[in-house]
């Protein structure tokens, strides 16, 4: 046990579904066992759009309703995400709101400042990756593009601006991997410090398959004991789930008859707010179809995001279990887990390329499953793919050939090959990545940020960036 408590406020702009949202509340619930005080604030919160452990009173999360849309028609989504942002540091800074040690900040920094300031409080930073390089997927195959049209690189260049000066007032930073850490020293030019990495970890306790309740109808709904393929990911564009369709449909082609009663189950988060989850769902759904798969389309009975409509000539009739794919929308903790554990489940398939951690690998090598991800970004990290001896997975290029090829050898591996990977998959996750030891190592970060004392005022900073949102606001109202 820790020899100080701490007071921790986790600031988290929209909870959900997602690896950001994964770590979050794994190190919550890593600082909690430790015996520290956690508390995590947010500007979105739908009990049917979230990991269970936020809904069922395992921590506390205060949802505090901004007055702000997420966008207007579509546009302006980051200034939105500062302004909510804003209002949830202003119910922080409010004579009635709690003290707390030390704030943990992630996703978004614009808060960082006044909350130093205001509360007098120190402020640890956790970067995912550098904002301004995921809008518009900025960052490809590691080298930055242009961000559209000249009107919208007007726009982001305040945004991009913003992030470096607030991130720049953290007093502590981290980051999730190696690979974010080099990209935030190159893209953060004016930020002196070399983020520590602290890797995302899991619990493991989450993922054993004596826990799962097979009676439970959304779980008995998704298993089969067809041989099956699992890919872990949000409904976005960027996490390229497309190459995971592309190259089951090159593998049925390429191995036995066997083969042909393999089935691919994509699942994750799913918001129909997002028209990018939506066009995502659309095309995976389209690309299927031109590679005459069947498939359907699940959500689990707690999830208040109902199933959408499509024409009815595009999805396929029967159960789930039947069809090539299944598409299981806001998957539960439950479905997840049994899926990762299930006999039937060969490999889990993570398709996203320069992804800058990527939980979904540990949580298939915690399961001892083998993986085949992107030979670019955090998968580097946590996928070991050579010498064979020591393979937990395959790395490739996401072309859906090279993965078709890797994806003949997974389902070809005989039972001992299988079952030495999982042993060496499981010892990985859990002495690599397990939630204890990454909450130890932010248990050492938070308490030598709280051991800096307190802030000093600065009024001119706060002065600086009243002005600057000021002007900021001046700039939009002139595009509406």
């Amino acid at each position: 046990m820790s020899a100080r408590k701490m007071r921790i406020a986790f600031i988290h702009p929209d909870l959900g579904i997602g690896g950001a949202e994964r770590l979050v509340v794994d190190a919550a619930l890593g600082l909690q066992r430790l015996g520290h005080e956690v508390d995590i604030y947010t500007s979105h919160h739908d009990p049917g759009h979230c990991f269970e452990e936020t809904r069922d009173g395992t921590l506390r999360v205060h949802y505090v309703v901004p007055p702000f849309p997420r966008a207007i028609k579509g546009k302006f989504h980051i200034l939105f995400s500062h302004a909510r942002q804003l209002h949830l540091t202003c119910h922080l800074l409010s004579p009635f709101a709690p003290s707390y040690d030390v704030y943990f900040v992630d996703q978004l920094s614009t808060c960082i400042p006044f909350l130093r300031l205001g509360a007098h409080t120190r402020v640890l930073f956790y970067c995912h990756f550098p904002d301004k390089l995921l809008a518009d997927g900025a960052y490809v195959e590691g080298r930055s593009k242009p961000k559209g049209s000249l009107l919208k690189r007007l726009y982001r260049l305040p945004m991009d601006t913003l992030e470096e000066l607030t991130t720049k007032q953290a007093d502590t930073i981290l980051a999730n991997s190696r690979f974010t850490a080099r990209i935030f020293k190159e893209q953060f030019r004016s930020i002196p410090v070399t983020p520590r990495v602290v890797y995302p970890g899991i619990n493991l306790d989450a993922y054993s398959a004596e826990s799962i309740n097979l009676d439970d109808p959304d779980i008995s709904s998704v298993l089969s004991s067809r041989p099956t393929l699992l890919s872990l990911n949000r409904f976005e564009q960027k996490k390229n789930a497309g190459l995971a369709i592309d190259s089951f449909a090159l593998l049925r082609r390429k191995a036995d008859a066997s083969s042909r009663n393999l089935r691919l189950v994509l699942a994750g988060g799913y918001d129909p707010r997002l028209l990018d989850n939506v066009k995502t769902l659309q095309s995976l759904l389209e690309s299927a179809k031109g590679h005459g798969l069947t498939f359907a389309i699940s959500t689990p009975s707690t999830s208040t995001v109902a199933p959408p409509s499509f024409p009815s000539d595009t999805a396929s009739e029967g159960a789930s279990i039947k069809t090539d794919i299944l598409f299981l929308l806001n998957f539960s903790t439950g479905q997840r887990s049994a899926l990762l554990t299930a006999p039937s489940t060969l490999a889990l398939l993570y398709t996203p390329a320069n992804e800058h951690f990527g939980i979904g690998p540990v949580e298939g090598m915690a399961c001892g499953l083998p993986i085949l991800a992107c030979d670019s970004g955090g998968p580097t990290e946590s996928v070991i793919d050579q010498p064979v001896t020591e393979r937990t997975g395959w790395l490739r290029r996401p072309d859906p050939e090279v993965w078709a090829d890797a994806l003949v050898e997974i389902v070809s591996m005989d039972e001992v090959e299988r079952q030495k990977l999982a042993e060496r998959a499981r010892r990985r996750a859990r002495e690599k990545f397990g939630m204890d030891a990454m909450a130890r190592d932010l248990e050492d970060a938070l308490q030598q940020t709280v051991a800096m004392g307190p802030v000093r005022t600065s009024l001119s900073l706060l002065a600086l960036l009243a002005l600057f949102f000021v002007l900021l606001a001046f700039a939009v109202r002139s595009f509406l």
